[in-house]
């Protein structure tokens, strides 16, 4: 088992990369039988062919959520547009608590615009409705903004649908050979986008708190080496190139920081790393174990980490200026890989039980720890924004694959992609 956990190091490496692109489906596995029911009426377009289906990606949000059992449209009783044309006694029918409509129009087939409006059916009050004016480059993040607005409404939780995930990818090229990319996507896996490709593997892909750079760990240079990249402008910097390991970034909530693993005085120890100035510091100092995979506590004065100095992997919490460490996880022999939602309730890991990796989410406060996976073959668990999902890699037969589950456990999605091995996922902050 600890070899492992000595992947994310960079000791041991047997996985990862890509070439083309990889775009990801999701596919629901399970879901919450308390789903609520709506009806998404398809937007009404007024004398234009819109370059993408508004309503849809609306409806494949909302269904993709688990939290939300959307209509067939052939079930819809009417295709209404503007509230005036809604007959909530025939809508009460269907049992459908809410209604969504909207329309679209353009005068120039460049910029369109686009309204909506959300009702409770029961009720016959309008919830939420805006109008947007939108290029055809827009349409969809649009889209996925106005599920945002839907899920918050409907659920009092913030949406999720406008984030972004990180993964890395690998191919085997026709000469046998392996190819890796890191690459970005929209979080229903579309609009994939490659931030780097390498012959080398990639690792551990971490996001800046504003959501515009990546941290991440590569191999081109014959060595482990840690890189900040803006994604507007592809400009990147080596921010930790020092003999031995250099693994495992996470940003501090500030941003201005990075806590790294740097085995830079022989033993794989945590350390702060101040972007700015370049200063070092070292949080963790025990040299008869390794020290990795730190994540900061969402008020930057914690940092959690995984180490074996108690004779198996296990989760600590160490000051964020240094300090002593204490253990955090006490159930089974084996718990790494930590991430803290972002009210800084809960952490999830990958915990192991008779030589399967589940992932699991523990209370801080009580301690109390619940397995939220079956397949016994999870790593690299990554909270989503709104804390409600938790983002990990899985393998289904045999290849690599992305997964997500609700942090009660009962929703699962899987996000695949055909002939791509797809792992170390992270997911983006909101957007600000």
């Amino acid at each position: 088992m600890i070899r492992k956990w000595l992947l994310k190091l960079g000791v041991l490496l047997a996985f990862l990369p890509l070439q083309a692109q990889a775009l990801l489906t999701i596919e629901i596995t399970g879901g919450s039988d308390a789903a609520l029911p709506i009806a998404i009426v398809p937007f009404g377009a007024e004398g234009v062919n819109a370059p993408e289906d508004i309503s849809a990606i609306i409806r494949n949000d909302l269904a993709s959520s688990g939290r939300f059992a959307p209509l067939d449209e052939q079930d819809l009783v009417s295709r209404p547009t503007e509230q005036s044309q809604v007959n909530f006694a025939d809508w009460r029918l269907l049992r459908s608590e809410g209604l969504l409509i909207g329309k679209i129009s353009s005068q120039d087939g460049e910029n369109y615009q686009v309204q909506f409006q959300l009702f409770d059916v029961y009720r016959g009050q309008q919830l939420a409705g805006k109008r947007y004016q939108v290029p055809a480059s827009g349409i969809r993040a649009l889209g996925h903004q106005i599920a945002d607005v839907v899920y918050e409404t409907l659920t009092g939780e913030k949406g999720i649908f406008s984030t972004r995930l990180a993964f890395v990818t690998q191919v085997s090229a026709s000469d046998g050979k392996k190819r890796f990319a890191l690459q970005i996507s929209d979080a229903d896996g579309a609009n994939p986008r490659t931030v780097l490709q390498s012959t080398q593997p990639i690792m551990s892909p971490a996001w800046s708190p504003d959501g515009n750079q990546l941290a991440y760990v590569t191999f081109e240079n014959g060595k482990s080496e840690v890189f900040v990249q803006k994604l507007q402008s592809g400009q990147r910097q080596s921010v930790a190139s020092f003999d031995g390991i250099n693994s495992a970034p996470a940003w501090s909530p500030d941003g201005r920081k990075l806590a790294l693993t740097l085995s830079r005085n022989g033993n794989p120890e945590v350390y702060v790393l101040e972007l700015s100035s370049g200063e070092l510091m070292r949080v963790t100092n025990n040299a008869q174990a390794i020290d990795t995979e730190a994540v900061w506590s969402p008020d930057g004065d914690n940092i959690f980490f995984t180490s074996d100095r108690g004779g198996q992997p296990q989760i600590y919490r160490v000051p964020a200026n240094g300090g002593r460490a204490e253990r955090v996880t006490f159930e089974g022999n084996y718990n790494a890989s930590p991430d803290i939602s972002p009210d800084g309730r809960k952490l999830t890991m990958v915990h192991a039980v008779s030589g399967r990796f589940y992932i699991a989410v523990q209370d801080l406060k009580t301690g109390a720890l619940q397995v939220l996976t079956e397949s016994g073959r999870a790593e690299s668990p990554s909270f989503a924004p709104n804390g409600q999902m938790i983002l990990y890699a899985t393998e289904q037969k045999g290849r690599g694959v992305l997964a997500a589950v609700s942090v009660d456990g009962r929703i699962h999605q899987r996000l695949s992609e055909s002939g791509t091995i797809v792992r170390e996922p992270a997911w983006s902050p909101l957007k600000k």
